[in-house]
């Protein structure tokens, strides 16, 4: 059986904790900031955890960052 692949775009965007929790930085940071506010910048800037849904469909995406 030949090993499976990482999914390279899923690999970028999201992170698997020690815990095995999938954490990713919030969108829309990247350019047309100057109509957000100072507060809405900072937010886009931390990380959140994923839901179990969106969680469970990463597994299948990144088969070797899951303890």
């Amino acid at each position: 059986m030949p090993k499976m692949k990482t999914h390279k775009g899923a690999k970028g965007r999201v992170k698997v904790t020690a815990r095995g929790k999938v954490v990713a930085y919030r969108t829309g940071k990247r350019h047309l900031n100057y109509k957000k506010s100072g507060k809405v910048i900072r937010l886009k800037g931390k990380k959140f955890v994923l839901f179990k849904g969106d969680a469970r469909r990463f597994r299948v995406l990144l088969p070797y960052d899951w303890r």
